[in-house]
């Protein structure tokens, strides 16, 4: 940007809202009738949600707020969320995604290390942040975030300045917003994780654009399948405080696409917005398509339409093809939350699209290949690159313009993190001499018996093939003689009966095919109800061990 006092006046002129008629880039406001956002039943052309950015930072600007606040959400999926993804960053302040399912310590924890100043809660969260209020370290700020059927009056006392479409209602949509550097922190929320205290992960503005912009060119340039385009209609199924909803978002914003929110996931509703609202494209994780998949309604749901990336854990191949079957445009996308998070997609050639669905599906369940500007390495136990080979494992590491650069204010985990001047993933990996990546498993997932390493993944991969199986993980139980041993953990699709003695049969064919080891079939296949998941919905196999660790 010029640097001069004409370019920093004719820029924040370009920032300028205008809520009657134009985007400042210059598109007609009929364009902008053309698509917008859903949600609650009703329908908000860009040209409207665009004053209300304005209106929002307004209102924040006469509650006090000023640049470098950090600004808190607690809310479900919603229009207000997506106005908070741009007003508050471009205020120059953090906005904190505020992962909703973690515990009230956990959220307590968060709210106080990321140092919130404001913090925007949706009526169902009054409860919990009352209870933990007492405990702030500062003297926040509440606004409420209110549904059109919540009651009118909260259920419990908290000192809410405002609530927030009456903040914005007397808010002027006229906001001029400042310069500073693209480098300025943005946003920040905490991983989940399965051990110790939740750690902070931040990212810049220039992250942000950047990210869009790689997944701009890697899924609009897609030859066969997955391919994203201004004409599609978006529904997320990832939570927004996850990474910002994988950064979805942003692209969809920056295309201008039809965007779908649904406050809270319910199978029910989600098939009735893809039915009604003519959904074309959606991404979420394993266990959420199983339940779109298997819900009541899913039978009289046409979802040959729907483009869907699936991520956060591997999808087995079995459920890959349950959803083929079905119609679904399903295929892997990896990343982290440290990663922005989407790194790699498993877009399918022309020629591969054409294969059968028994074919395809092991191919839509890979890793994939890196997305513009996104380097993937294999590093092997000697510290050497791995030969691209599709056979040499080693941990997978990464260098990317918009990873994050560390945990915040953890200065000594983020040197492990960036450690050698790549991103450690804790993921194994290899890559094949196309570039094709394929992640084996979690180093700690793997299972170390008898010297032998074994992927849990890979015997995930085939027992979810098994007529019956919903959903199934593999872990690593102690053993007294050969240090671990895998156990399989099978959820039997609704209805069905799956025999272990069947699945043992289908993985001691596997490995005298020389598909897996045949230390790698499980001394002990059990048929559970439901398996232990995160919060944002992907297996927690450390407390899968710890649960069968004794038994």
């Amino acid at each position: 940007m010029d640097g001069s006092d004409d370019g920093k006046r004719e820029g924040a002129a370009r920032r300028r809202f205008d809520g009657e008629a134009n985007f400042p880039d210059g598109r007609s406001s009929d364009l902008c009738l053309k698509c917008g956002f859903y949600t609650a039943g009703t329908f908000t052309p860009y040209r409207q949600w665009y004053a209300r950015v304005g209106r929002l930072a307004s209102a924040l600007t006469g509650l006090g707020v000023e640049p470098g606040a950090t600004i808190a959400v607690m809310d479900w999926d919603s229009h207000r969320y997506l106005e908070c993804f741009f007003a508050v960053p471009m205020m120059g302040c953090v906005m904190q995604t505020v992962n909703i399912r973690l515990s009230p310590e956990q959220v307590l924890y968060t709210l106080n290390h990321a140092g919130a100043d404001v913090v925007l809660v949706n009526a169902d969260f009054i409860p919990l942040v009352a209870a933990i209020r007492g405990k702030l370290e500062k003297d926040v700020q509440f606004i409420l975030l209110r549904d059109a059927d919540a009651p009118a009056q909260p259920g419990a006392d908290l000192p809410f300045v405002g609530e927030y479409e009456a903040l914005l209602a007397s808010a002027s949509p006229d906001y001029i917003f400042p310069d500073f550097d693209e480098n300025t922190l943005a946003t920040t929320f905490y991983t989940s994780g399965t051990t110790g205290l939740p750690k902070g992960v931040y990212y810049s503005h220039r992250q942000l654009v950047l990210h869009a912009l790689g997944l701009a060119a890697a899924f609009g340039t897609a030859p066969a399948n997955g391919r994203i385009h201004t004409e599609d209609v978006y529904l997320p199924i990832t939570p927004m405080f996850h990474v910002h909803a994988w950064g979805m978002p942003y692209l969809a914003t920056m295309l201008g696409l039809k965007q779908i929110y649904c406050g809270r996931y319910d199978g029910g509703l989600l098939l009735k917005l893809i039915r009604d609202e003519h959904v074309t494209l959606t991404h979420c994780v394993p266990t959420l398509l199983h339940m779109l998949l298997t819900h009541p309604d899913s039978a009289k749901t046409d979802l040959s339409h729907v483009k869907m990336v699936v991520g956060g854990s591997a999808m087995p191949v079995g459920l890959a093809k349950q959803a083929l079957t079905r119609g679904l445009d399903v295929y892997t996308g990896y990343g982290m939350s440290e990663t922005g998070p989407i790194v790699t997609t498993a877009h399918l050639s022309s020629a591969q699209v054409a294969l059968d669905l028994d074919a395809q599906a092991p191919l839509r369940c890979r890793t994939g290949r890196a997305v513009p500007l996104c380097e993937l390495y294999v590093t092997g136990t000697d510290g050497k690159e791995a030969p691209h080979d599709g056979a040499a494992e080693g941990e997978l590491t990464l260098i990317a313009p918009w990873l994050t650069q560390g945990y915040y204010k953890e200065p000594e985990k983020s040197e492990v993190l960036w450690e050698g001047g790549r991103l450690h993933t804790g993921d194994v990996a290899t890559i094949d001499a196309n570039g094709e990546m394929m992640i084996r498993d979690r180093i700690k997932d793997v299972i170390k018996t008898g010297g032998e390493w074994i992927s849990s993944l890979t015997l995930e991969n085939l027992i979810s093939q098994h007529p019956g199986v919903g959903e199934v993980a593999v872990i690593a139980v102690p053993d007294k003689k050969w240090g671990e041993r895998p156990m399989a953990l099978i959820v039997p699709a609704g209805g069905q009966h799956v025999e272990p003695e069947a699945v043992r049969s289908r993985l001691q064919a596997a490995a005298a095919r020389g598909e897996i080891s045949k230390y790698g079939v499980p001394d002990e296949i059990r048929i559970v109800t439901e398996l232990a998941k995160t919060s944002v919905g992907k297996l927690n196999k450390k407390a899968m061990r710890d649960q069968y660790r004794a038994v």
